[in-house]
């Protein structure tokens, strides 16, 4: 499953409105991917935890190269998404705002299709995909 979904990129110049299609495989139950689009160009794609999303959207979460933030911009809340390049100490790489009813609602699918809690990796079929490879 998939939605997209507004996303505004904060730049020096101002902010950048963007796409995002946020996706959901029940096969990795705990990951959604986020794919940052300029039109038809995919600028970056990452994977976030689920479960630090939904929590983003209420709290402060996360260190290191990923934190989650709830948001509040002409009387709309939004997540406050902050990403660091990997290795790179101090400041923010990227800072993007996505629409938080849009996200709510998508999150609210995949919580249909697998419940907080009830997420399930297979080791062992993770461990003979690895093995045989």
């Amino acid at each position: 499953m998939s939605a997209l979904i507004a996303v505004r990129l904060d730049a020096v110049r101002g902010c950048v409105p963007l796409l995002a299609r946020f996706s959901y495989d029940a096969e990795d139950p705990y990951v959604v991917q986020a794919t940052f689009l300029d039109g038809p160009t995919a600028l970056a794609r990452w994977h976030f935890d689920r479960q630090m999303l939904a929590e983003g959207l209420q709290r402060p979460v996360g260190e290191g190269d990923v934190t989650f933030g709830p948001h509040r911009a002409a009387g709309a809340d939004e997540l406050r998404v902050a990403l660091r390049r990997p290795g790179v100490e101090g400041e923010e790489s990227a800072v993007l705002f996505v629409e938080a009813p849009a996200l709510t609602g998508f999150l609210e699918q995949t919580y249909a299709v697998i419940g907080a809690g009830e997420e399930f990796l297979d080791v062992d079929k993770l461990l003979d995909e690895f093995l045989a490879r």
